[in-house]
């Protein structure tokens, strides 16, 4: 027991490191390459960010562990919701961005839909998996289609601060960084796999506990520091399009390399979970439009929001306890 938990404490103190790596070396690249800091912020940093979860996704499933792959991309949207984004409100209220309430989320409310409407024959098989990637990819394009040619939006990527590193440099972070992510995804996968069997329960549960919480863990503590340096309202946009890449590109994953039957308790209660928090997240948000507090556009959700929320994951954790 001792030594899988040290593994994957390990594995993750890695995975974190090493992923920050690459997402500098290959932001680096693109740069050097003259793509625009508006592509590189939506593109590489984005789905840099999400690396860990799509490595370990990928290694679950070439090592026919596709339930933990699956139960970590839907319990990281649950922790993403009820832990970071619950805890972050609790430490500093939010005014959510307009831009955010008009498309980012109800794109999130129609692709947790869609993506549940794909898993009701309770399998992820390759064509769910090839549907829910084309649909990253038109919500990519769609996206840098916008803000490209959005003035305001260039001008602050232009400011933003992306990594700037020299070719040799840049290269190098990109090559330690991809294969320390793939030998710690490696080693993760392998210590939750033998804390499952130690256990006695399921790697699925696994994936949606251990696994998932640990992966959120950097958007916890990004979100986090941003709000205590007065930049709270990025908290939302962050784990929206966090979710969604969980949703579309992590889930996906074992579907493409090792289609998986699911188990009906899972569409039912993990997915379940995962659609009423969304809902939640979107309702509160829409609803804060009309709060005294609430700036011109915006939406404003308080520290009332954020005891329902962690109120809520500590709820689903009894819930996930009482019915394995």
């Amino acid at each position: 027991m001792l030594i899988p938990l040290l593994t994957i404490l390990i594995a993750f103190a890695i995975l974190m490191w090493s992923a920050d790596m690459f997402v500098a070396g290959a932001a680096s690249i693109a740069g050097n390459l003259g793509m625009s800091p508006v592509v590189i912020g939506l593109t590489i940093v984005s789905l840099g960010t999400s690396a860990p979860e799509i490595l370990v996704s990928v290694t679950a499933a070439l090592a026919g562990s596709g339930g933990l792959a699956i139960g970590n991309a839907v319990g990281s949207n649950i922790a993403n919701i009820g832990l970071v984004l619950g805890i972050t409100v609790l430490i500093a209220p939010i005014q959510v961005h307009p831009g955010c309430m008009r498309s980012e989320l109800p794109t999130l409310l129609v692709v947790t839909a869609g993506t549940g409407l794909l898993l009701l024959d309770v399998e992820l098989g390759r064509s769910d998996a090839i549907l829910m990637i084309t649909a990253l990819v038109l919500i990519l394009a769609q996206m840098i289609r916008a803000q490209v040619h959005d003035p305001k939006v260039a001008d602050e990527a232009k400011d933003e601060e992306l990594p700037q590193l020299a070719p040799g440099k840049a290269w190098t972070f990109f090559g330690i960084g991809l294969v320390l992510l793939m030998a710690s995804s490696k080693t993760l996968v392998w210590g939750a796999s033998a804390i499952a069997m130690q256990f006695g329960v399921s790697e699925l549960i696994i994936g949606l506990t251990i696994v998932a919480v640990g992966t959120s863990l950097p958007e916890l503590a990004a979100t986090l520091a941003s709000a205590l340096r007065g930049h709270a309202e990025i908290a939302i946009g962050n784990i929206v399009g966090s979710n969604l890449f969980n949703l579309l590109a992590v889930m996906a994953m074992p579907g493409l390399l090792s289609p998986e039957q699911l188990p009906i308790n899972f569409l039912l209660r993990d997915y379940g979970a995962m659609c009423i928090a969304t809902i939640l997240m979107a309702a509160a948000a829409y609803h804060g439009l009309r709060h005294p507090r609430a700036k011109a556009g915006h939406s404003y959700l308080g520290r009332a929001l954020g005891t329902l929320f962690c109120a809520g994951y500590a709820l689903y954790y009894y819930w996930l306890y009482i019915t394995l």
